[in-house]
């Protein structure tokens, strides 16, 4: 059954591209007359075609909204075709039609989807004409290549304004976020919260780390989570990772379980990474299980001043100011 199906789809799809010809030239068929079957040949003609139909009303549905209800219209359709199919003209007038229907009901909603959140509606007379035009080589306001330099300029415009807005939204959640009881400030603009004390050792920058972790979005839309995969632990090089990452890590003793808020400059400022826009803001939950290099510092008691870190803490003495790698998301550099 799922042959015979695919091999609808297949005559279907195909109808647009390939040439029809008919059986015998200048033989016209009778559609509406009784079948007579006089041999095995007619009979397997007849019946093999039989088979066909099968997926055809969930095919229909699909692709043109038609329901059984419509086959009557669909058939004069069919026969009007099937009458006229030797003639050039006959495929051609079909794919208009056909391209029309996609036109209005596939490609015109998914531009639609894409400016809704520019506030912009598709004109659907205007869409239409635009369309045309290029077809028939009619005159308009624009030509190919003004139309194409006109969309290029205002998704550039569109990408600039929300990037600056992106950028805005993440200052005012830092600002207001840093005012929250627990949240420490680094110099360097990351920000976090303890939400479980370690006390185990510090990593240092070159060590591997084993960590579970959450990340969102400032509005809470969660684009990546080792929980929700077994095993739920990742292994990577602290140096290796988006520089917020690094620094909280070379801060955090084994068995701690921190919420991080790092600004887009320690994140992937203006590069889009997977669900991730430009210019985002991210928090992180993360938990740091074990930590595996020649000698990781021991944790310090130090605890924080006037919600800031101390200077000779920010960094692990041990190992001086952190060699930051390459921004990349929260997993290992494809080496």
């Amino acid at each position: 059954m799922k042959k015979i199906m695919f091999l609808t789809l297949c005559l279907l799809c195909g109808a647009l591209a390939m040439p029809v010809h008919a059986q015998k030239k200048g033989k016209k068929s009778n559609l509406t007359t009784p079948v007579t079957l006089s041999t095995r040949a007619d009979s397997v003609s007849y019946a093999s075609a039989k088979l066909f139909h099968r997926g055809l009303n969930d095919y229909l549905k699909q692709n043109f909204d038609i329901e059984e209800t419509d086959m009557a219209d669909f058939l004069k359709g069919f026969d009007a075709f099937m009458q006229n199919r030797e003639a050039r003209s006959q495929r051609a007038y079909m794919a208009g039609q056909h391209v029309a229907d996609m036109l209005l009901r596939r490609m015109k909603p998914n531009v639609q989807t894409d400016f809704e959140p520019r506030h912009i509606t598709i004109d659907d007379e205007l869409f239409i004409r635009g369309f045309r035009d290029v077809l028939s080589k009619g005159e308009g306001p624009l030509t190919p290549e003004e139309a194409e330099a006109y969309m290029a300029t205002i998704s550039k415009e569109y990408e600039a304004a929300q990037q600056k807005d992106n950028i805005r939204k993440g200052q005012e959640f830092l600002a207001e976020n840093a005012k929250k009881e627990g949240v420490v400030t680094t110099a360097s603009g990351l920000q976090y919260r303890i939400l479980r004390e370690g006390n185990g050792p510090i990593p240092k920058v070159t060590d591997e780390v084993t960590v579970k972790y959450e990340g969102k979005l400032i509005d809470g839309t969660i684009f990546d989570s080792s929980y929700s995969r077994n095993p739920d632990t990742n292994v990577f090089r602290a140096d290796r990772l988006i520089k917020g990452w690094t620094e909280a890590l070379c801060l955090m003793p084994v068995g701690s379980k921190w919420e991080l808020y790092i600004p887009q400059e320690l994140a992937y400022g203006e590069r889009q990474a997977g669900k991730i826009p430009p210019y985002s803001t991210l928090i992180f939950t993360l938990e740091l299980e074990d930590v595996e290099g020649e000698a990781a510092a021991p944790a310090t008691t130090e605890k924080p001043a006037g919600g800031k870190l101390p200077p000779n803490a920010r960094i692990n003495p041990a190992t001086g100011a952190p060699t930051m790698g390459p921004a990349i998301h929260p997993r290992p550099a494809k080496k």
